[in-house]
Formats: structure tokens, sequence, C-alpha cells
């Protein structure tokens, strides 16, 4: 049975879900920017995979409950499911650890869909920051348009910046055995039972995307795999591998060409859509089922560029300014 919602969204019980794996360099802004929406109406659920860094003591400055699973246990649903299992909230916001919001009203805008009862998930506009490839920007704008959408009748959507209702995770609850899109699998499921996915613009964050060029090639890998359990008859074999390439390389480069970076960024356009591409290849070619040995592979990959992200900047609505957080006091009651 879907959960009811009295207009205007004044249910007090919203969680806001967080998986996470060594995050230090991100997660304190990200709680912080949750902490500056204003809501008193929410806990915040940090799941954790076995960080060795210093996350978890980052996290402990804030109000959040921590669980833990083991590192070999993990996979996208299966950190999701246990956030989910402990939350209390009518309303489950997941996001990523390395996001974080860009105004002060994300909150609001990514669950004012949610009036209607037949709304079963929203996600919000990522955008890249400064340190993000020329192309991946290009990605965020495709996936994620400035125009909201109420009823986009296909399963896209992104767990780095969504929400859903607690009811219809009960109900259907995500897929522990894919290697990624288990947003997109979770989706599919509410589709097919007749509930809208609404995609939101004005819910804007930063998704800060420093990855090598082989854990770039892993991630396109791992989500072909996931895409292939999700629909089996789609095919990506060399042909589409060539014309995907090609075509995404000629459209980044008259891009960068019109904005006058093109030489700034050609070898760096080209390097990111061949592991783009040739990892979406590879994914669609593996067969049999995924070893324990190319899941951490997956999951871990063990190496990721360590570079400082900053704030997008959006003149439509203020921005949270996180400058001003640094060496401030974390009121844990908030």
């Amino acid at each position: 049975m879907t959960p009811e919602l009295a207009p205007g969204f004044s249910m007090p019980d919203i969680s806001i879900i967080i998986r996470c794996y060594n995050e230090e360099e991100h997660i304190g802004r990200l709680l912080s920017g949750i902490l500056q929406q204003g809501r008193k109406d929410l806990e915040i659920i940090v799941v954790d995979s076995g960080s060795t860094d210093a996350t978890l003591a980052i996290a402990s400055r804030y109000p959040v409950k921590v669980i833990s699973i083991k590192k070999e246990d993990f996979s996208f649903g299966y950190s999701l499911n246990v956030g989910c299992e402990a939350a209390a909230g009518e309303l489950h916001v997941i996001v990523s650890a390395h996001v974080y919001p860009v105004h002060h009203d994300w909150l609001d805008r990514l669950l004012e869909p949610f009036d209607d009862e037949r709304v079963g998930l929203v996600y919000g506009k990522q955008r890249g920051n400064e340190t993000t490839r020329y192309s991946e920007h290009q990605v965020f704008k495709k996936w994620f348009p400035n125009q909201s959408m109420v009823n986009q009748g296909h399963p896209f959507c992104n767990n780095a910046n969504s929400a859903i209702r607690r009811g219809l995770w009960e109900r259907f609850r995500y897929d522990e055995s894919l290697t990624g899109l288990e947003d997109l699998a979770f989706a599919k499921q509410l589709l097919g039972a007749g509930y809208k996915i609404a995609y939101q613009a004005d819910a804007e964050i930063v998704h800060v995307h420093d990855e090598t060029s082989n854990a770039l090639y892993n991630r396109y890998r791992r989500e072909a795999i996931a895409l292939k359990e999700i629909f089996p008859h789609e095919k990506f074999g060399l042909f589409e591998f060539f014309h995907m390439y090609t075509k995404n390389v000629f459209i980044d480069g008259c891009r960068a060409v019109r904005e006058q970076v093109f030489w700034r960024n050609i070898r760096e356009i080209a390097a990111f859509r061949f592991m783009q591409f040739w990892g979406t290849y590879r994914g669609y070619v593996q067969h049999g089922s995924v070893s324990r040995q190319l899941k951490e592979k997956f999951y871990y990959p063990g190496e990721t560029l360590k570079k400082r992200d900053v704030n997008a900047q959006r003149q439509a609505r203020p921005v949270i300014d996180y400058a001003e957080l640094e060496g401030q006091d974390v009121d844990k009651d908030h």
C-alpha cells in the first residue's frame, strides 16, 4: 500500500542514507550541506563498508548513525538494503558520500514530487566541479537536463541523488546481486507496478568523480554487466563501440571548439570516451558469474585522484558557502 503524504509534505520522518568507503575528502562537506538544509525532521544513516582512512572520525563529528558492513559483503544493493532496513523515515533519501548539495533548499526540492502519491522515486540534477573531466561534464548535462520531468516514463535514475518511499522499498527492495545500476533495476519495478519516476532539476548536487582511467573503465564495465542483467536483449558489440566512441569524441570535440577549449581537452576527451565505451563493451561480453576477485576490483579499485573539490556556482538561488563551516563546531542535536 502506498504511503499517503499531506499536501506540502509535513511528515517529520525523512531518512538520509549514505553509502561510503574511504571518503575522508568529501563526506564532511556532504554532511555539512545536509545540516544546512534547515530540516529538523530527518535522520542521517552512514553505511560504511570498511573505511581505513578518517571517514568515520569525520562522520562522528555529525549527528549520524553509522552502520558497518563487511568489505567482502558489499554490493550497492546490499548496502542500501542495510541502510533502508535501519531507517525510520517514510521517505528515504539516498546520496553518495562524494556529492554535496548546491542550494539550501535541495532537500525540499527533491521531496516536492511526493505530494503526488503515485510518485515512487525522485532523482535530482548532478553536475561536476572544476576537477571533473570535460566529457564527464557532458555526460552530466545529457543525463541530468535543466528541465524537470514529473513523469518521465522510463526507468533511468541515479542513486547519487535520489529519494524513494519506504513502503515501496519494503515491497521491492534493491537487487543485491547486481554489480551496479541497482537504482535502474528498482525503478524498472516501480514503473511495472504503475508508479511514476520524477526528475527534479532544481534538486542539484555536485558529484565529484576524481577517478583514474582504470577506475573509470571499471565503473562502466561493471555497469554494463548489470545492464545486461536488467535488459538481457540489449547488445553492445564492436560496431557499437566504434560508433559510440567516434560519435561522442566528435560531438565533444565540436563543443570544445565552440567553447575555445579544444586543445586543452582533446586528449582527455579521447581517453575518457575510450575508457567509457571500451569498459561498456567488455562488460557486455563478460560471460559467467562475477568472481569475488573481480567484484573487489569493481568495488574497491584502490586508486583515486585526491583533488580538492569546489562549489558549483548558480545564480538563480543562493548557494551553500562551505568555506564558512571550516573550523566551526558541529551541533549533534540538530
